[in-house]
């Protein structure tokens, strides 16, 4: 082969690639990320099986073996920077830990969800949020006590209740109608927070975070908003891309 036809970017996402390890069922994140990806970037995917014990030394030894196998599967397409996109499969503490061990597997810059929620409002200067989830009582605690340990107050959260009967129940995150995604941030804003936070990448939001923005007179942040904001700044790219809420124009 010439080498001079090797001389050029590569055609698609000659800016950046944006390499995301999704749970098995998750179908919005794609959706959304390649509704906001600028022009040249684009996002290549691979599914894992979902991690519901980040705790336990048994937990934590299973989420990793499968981190260092999914990890090493996405590695070969060249992306410029690596994204667990999950967020409370990623809610360990510290924050970088897991990224810190994807980059280690592979030698490529590596995020998670979870540390992207904290380093999107720490970059906006938050400090108090209110969280709605759908999740289950449980797991919107887990979420309380991560938030807490990084140092941000949690006004209130409230969780539609989604995964109380088994984790079958995550499938159906995705159909949750952005109505009822407003109702919750709506019921579960308060005067005290700083933002409403409205997690798991499996939870339709684009469509409703200005609009609440406009209505809350605050930043909406969602788990797919944060994990692709600090994906793109990660991989050198610093567009403002607009019709996504405010963090989307912050550099």
């Amino acid at each position: 082969m010439p080498d001079s036809l090797l001389d050029h970017p590569t055609v698609y996402g000659s800016r950046a690639k944006l390499g995301v390890i999704i749970p098995p069922t998750n179908s919005a994140n794609e959706a959304e990320w390649w509704r906001l990806v600028p022009a040249d970037v684009t996002v290549h995917s691979v599914r894992m099986p979902l991690h519901t014990d980040t705790r336990s030394e048994a937990g934590k030894k299973a989420l990793l073996n499968d981190i260092r196998r999914y990890c090493s599967d996405l590695a070969q397409v060249g992306p410029d920077v690596l994204v667990y996109g999950c967020t409370a499969g990623s809610m360990v503490s510290p924050p970088a830990k897991l990224a810190d061990a994807m980059a280690a597997f592979t030698g490529l810059p590596s995020i998670t969800t979870a540390q992207s929620i904290v380093q999107a409002l720490r970059a906006l200067g938050l400090s108090t949020v209110s969280v709605g989830t759908p999740y289950h009582d449980l797991l919107n605690e887990h979420e309380r006590q991560f938030l807490e340990g990084e140092g941000f107050r949690v006004a209130r959260i409230e969780g539609l209740g989604y995964g109380s009967a088994g984790p079958e129940e995550y499938r159906n995150i995705a159909r949750i109608t952005p109505d009822a995604v407003q109702a919750l941030a709506q019921r579960v804003n308060s005067p005290e927070a700083d933002a409403v936070l409205l997690t798991c990448t499996d939870l339709a939001t684009l469509e409703i975070i200005e609009p609440l923005e406009l209505a809350l007179d605050k930043p909406v942040i969602s788990s797919n908003t944060a994990t692709f904001w600090h994906a793109l700044r990660t991989a050198g790219v610093s567009d403002a891309i607009a019709g996504a809420g405010r963090l989307l124009t912050w550099y």
